[in-house]
């Protein structure tokens, strides 16, 4: 067993970075999740989905917050 794992070291290695860097790349997306944001990159004009995924004020590009 020893001589299989000192033989594939650097297949292992390659393998525990690729499982960790996945891992922190769904945690990422989860916690993005949970605070509202979204994947979508806000071009709303070229979007099939446009009507769908925002409300009116962001589609169109209208702010609704005040000015004061």
């Amino acid at each position: 067993m020893l001589t299989w794992i000192a033989e594939n070291i650097g297949t292992i290695l390659a393998l525990i970075v690729v499982i960790a860097i996945a891992a922190v790349a769904v945690a990422v997306i989860i916690k993005d999740r949970k605070k509202g944001k979204s994947s979508c990159g806000c071009n709303c004009a070229h979007c099939a989905m446009a009507g769908s995924c925002h409300n009116k004020s962001k589609a169109t590009g209208k702010s609704t917050k005040s000015a004061f």
